[in-house]
């Protein structure tokens, strides 16, 4: 998370700037000593919001404020990211049935919760001469899932490894 940096009260350096009061009301282009004055006034700050804009646009707000509601509004952010997250299932070649719908269990209470599933199958030793089982236990896997996901990404090879990513169908998201 990186920080952003924002110029103060005296650290402009901008000879007129877009003055925006804490309701968000424009109040004009102002020579930066007026722009002051008026932060001083209603015992505020102004922060130079946007920069790189011709005149830089200035708020007058109270910074401790605008820094913890830029802070809070990261964080939701990150919380919302982690609901994307690849969740990882790993089947293997030749396993129960009870195992396999366990997996599948798991993986679907991924999706539900929003997750994307990448289910992986290792080869371990002549196991890598079965592709065509392997396969099929893939297909299996997205036909029981079929509900709750689609397939972003068709099974394939990758060393000794069979993958395939599912992510959660439009219906499912909530």
């Amino acid at each position: 998370m990186t920080k952003k940096f924002y110029r103060l009260n005296q650290y402009i350096r901008a000879e007129k700037v877009r003055v925006v009061d804490e309701k968000g009301k424009q109040l004009g282009i102002l020579p930066l000593a007026q722009a002051l004055q008026q932060a001083r006034i209603e015992k505020l700050d102004l922060v130079e919001v946007a920069p790189k804009a011709q005149p830089p646009v200035c708020k007058i707000i109270d910074f401790k404020k605008f820094k913890f509601l830029e802070e809070k509004k990261q964080r939701q952010e990150k919380r919302k990211n982690k609901k994307g997250e690849t969740k990882q299932v790993r089947l293997s070649l030749f396993m129960a049935q009870n195992d396999f719908e366990f997996k599948i269990k798991r993986a679907k209470k991924f999706l539900e919760e929003g997750h994307r599933v990448k289910i992986d199958l290792f080869f371990r030793g002549r196991q890598i001469t079965k592709k065509d089982f392997a396969y099929n236990l893939l297909t299996k896997a997205a036909a029981a899932l079929a509900p709750v996901a689609r397939i972003e990404f068709e099974p394939k090879m990758t060393g000794r490894r069979l993958e395939m990513t599912l992510s959660p169908s439009q219906k499912t998201k909530k």
